[in-house]
């Protein structure tokens, strides 16, 4: 992807280099479980689960303290990069919004972290992976977590898999913009556990949508293979996919995000056609 001589966002925050020590920092495995059930049922699900967040929290005694050390030339280069994506969502977004009369496209906020984090759905560990928090509508990531998709989820390597992630969870804001999210969330409260893993996985599948409409909206910044990279970090991260390496078995019961090859074929029509009102994933797959 060609990224450099992008200008700098105003709604980027890099809090890399600062970490919490003390007491608070123990409590951040079970804090991270909150964050991880946070990504699995959708992001308005981040407004339900900060009242257990700040409970946790708050039920931890002793003070921390903050310590800071400078950012290593690579990491000020994945900072750089980071920046660029966001600015391209920024503009492409802007301009989405503008040709479909959807109102003004309120920009999110990205906050780069090390290790642990504090946010408006409460506290959080690098353990979470990437997350977008609606109640704050910032997206947050310890961009270490992108050296753990190749290693870990085995996606290839190259700029654009992490670009895909990104948008994938503007995609997530984009939802509470236009008030999916809240709706997804409306309907899980109405129905059982099933019903609410498919309104999940409905609700990631489109984010991928939306991944994917980004990318054929900044197509003169792409580059041979970054659609490859995409899709290899789609095919990683799938239901399917983490099962199997980590259980052994599939349960589809069980999926929130959706399959490996669904999770590809909804990027790839956002990719295709471009056309925001494509990404009805509800009709399709929500019986």
């Amino acid at each position: 992807m060609k990224w450099q001589g992008r200008r700098q966002s105003d709604n980027m925050e890099d809090r890399r280099g600062m970490s919490s020590k003390g007491k608070l920092a123990a409590g951040g495995g079970l804090i991270a479980v909150v964050v991880v059930l946070l990504q699995l049922f959708g992001g308005e699900t981040g407004q339900q689960l900060a009242p257990i967040i700040e409970q946790v929290t708050q039920s931890q005694s002793g003070s921390q303290s903050i310590q800071q050390r400078e950012l290593t030339p690579q990491e000020k280069e994945m900072g750089d990069f980071m920046n660029a994506v966001l600015v391209d969502t920024e503009d492409n977004w802007n301009q989405i919004f503008r040709e479909n009369n959807l109102g003004d496209y309120e920009e999110p906020g990205m906050v780069f972290f090390t290790d642990a984090v504090s946010t408006g759905c409460g506290n959080a560990s690098s353990a979470s992976g990437p997350f977008y928090c609606p109640a704050d509508q910032k997206l947050y990531m310890d961009l270490a977590f992108f050296d753990e998709l190749k290693t870990r989820f085995g996606a290839k390597g190259g700029d654009f898999a992490i670009a895909y992630v990104t948008a994938h969870e503007i995609g997530h804001h984009v939802q509470t913009l236009l008030g999916t999210s809240q709706k997804v969330r409306e309907l899980q409260q109405q129905t059982n556990e099933a019903g609410a893993n498919q309104l999940s996985v409905a609700q990631e599948l489109q984010a991928d949508f939306y991944a994917g409409v980004w990318a054929h909206y900044n197509k003169e910044y792409l580059e041979e293979g970054d659609i490859d990279e995409a899709l290899s970090a789609a095919n990683a991260v799938g239901d399917d996919a983490i099962q199997k390496r980590t259980q052994g078995s599939v349960r589809p019961d069980s999926f929130t995000h959706g399959t490996s090859e669904q999770r590809k074929y909804w990027f790839m029509k956002g990719y295709k056609t471009g056309d925001i009102k494509q990404g009805d994933t509800f009709s399709e797959l929500v019986n």
